[in-house]
C-alpha cells in the first residue's frame, strides 16, 4: 500500500473542533479491526484530539503528514 492510498477515507476538511474527530468516529463504527482509514483535516487542533482517541480506543497512529494548504493526512489502524 502506497502512503497515499487505503480502503477507507475520512475527508473532514473544513471543519473545526470538536466535527473532525466526531466524523472520523461516526464514519469508522462497524469497520473491522485492522482496517486502514486516511484521514484529512485541517483544523489544527485535530492532530491532538486524534491522537487522545487513539490512545482511548486503542487505535494505532501511522504516519502523519503536512500537505500544501495546512492539510493534515493521518494514516491510522483500527484496533
Amino acid at each position: 500500500m502506497t502512503e497515499h492510498a487505503s480502503a477507507h477515507q475520512i475527508d473532514a476538511v473544513g471543519l473545526v473542533c470538536p466535527l473532525p474527530v466526531l466524523r472520523f468516529k461516526k464514519r469508522i463504527q462497524g469497520l473491522p479491526s485492522g482496517t486502514v482509514v486516511e484521514f484529512l483535516a485541517d483544523d489544527p487542533t485535530s492532530r491532538r484530539d486524534l491522537q487522545a482517541l487513539c490512545e482511548i480506543a486503542g487505535h494505532r497512529l501511522e504516519w502523519v503528514r503536512e500537505e500544501d494548504g495546512g492539510i493534515l493526512r493521518y494514516c491510522v489502524c483500527l484496533a
